[in-house]
């Protein structure tokens, strides 16, 4: 099935960027509606719906303002032909709401005695007896804001990992093993000698990064996994601290 961003409007330069791993959420949110909600309780089988718009909007929203990754015109057109939630984008950027994980958790309406859910209530104001609790619509852990309000990982599966970080930990990982490389030929031009256990360890290194976006978007290994939350903290870090930054319209 083609891509349903390409028929209204054509993308800008840059949207190839982000669109495997958007597509890749598209397809994967098509086969989780599809699968039988057997054994689960109702409102589990909302879980992947609301799971995957969160990682998908944040996935665009880091891309932009966290890493410098795309321009404000694949930004926009993400927001305008909806394959982002707006509506949650823009609840991030308000102080106390950075890592909310839907809107549907603050709506009083949604819940008994005009209350929000659960989720949002720092782990550490909690009972000892509500501390695992999960927003039974979201399957949110808890995603209140602030340093130990909440685990890293809000969802606590492959939904709830930082796609923009893990992205940014790949394209790195691939500019040092491409260095590497640079310095080899470099070293084997100059005379010296290289081992074939030397090459062999790079190519691992790499395979320690698991698949490549267009294979799978979620880290497919610890060390991968690892790299990405230490780039996703040093984000939560400087989300706690100030605002989204606002970024001026460009021509």
């Amino acid at each position: 099935m083609a891509p349903r961003w390409g028929k209204k409007k054509k993308p800008p330069v840059g949207f190839d960027d982000v669109e495997p791993t958007l597509e890749a959420l598209e397809n994967e949110l098509r086969d989780r509606v599809k699968e039988s909600n057997e054994g689960k309780r109702k409102t589990e089988s909302l879980w992947p719906i609301h799971q995957i718009n969160w990682q998908k909007s944040r996935y665009i929203y880091d891309m932009y303002y966290t890493h410098n990754r795309i321009s404000r015109q694949v930004y926009e057109y993400c927001i305008n032909q909806k394959l982002v939630d707006s509506s949650l984008i823009a609840k991030w950027k308000k102080s106390g709401y950075e890592r909310l994980c839907s809107t549907y958790v603050i709506n009083p309406s949604n819940y008994k005695f005009g209350t929000t859910s659960i989720c949002r209530v720092p782990i550490y104001d909690r009972s000892e007896e509500a501390r695992a609790a999960k927003d039974p619509t979201t399957g949110c852990s808890g995603c209140a804001s602030g340093k130990g309000a909440g685990p890293g990982n809000i969802f606590g599966n492959k939904y709830g990992q930082n796609l923009a970080a893990v992205q940014v930990a790949r394209e790195n990982r691939m500019k040092e093993i491409e260095q590497q490389r640079e310095e080899q030929k470099s070293q084997i031009q100059q005379g010296d000698e290289e081992t074939d256990d030397g090459e062999e360890e790079t190519d691992d290194e790499e395979e320690d990064y698991g698949p490549t976006p267009a294979a799978g978007v979620w880290a497919g290994s610890e060390k991968l996994q690892t790299e990405s939350e230490i780039i996703g903290d040093d984000q939560a870090e400087t989300n706690d601290e100030s605002p989204a930054p606002k970024k001026q319209r460009t021509n």
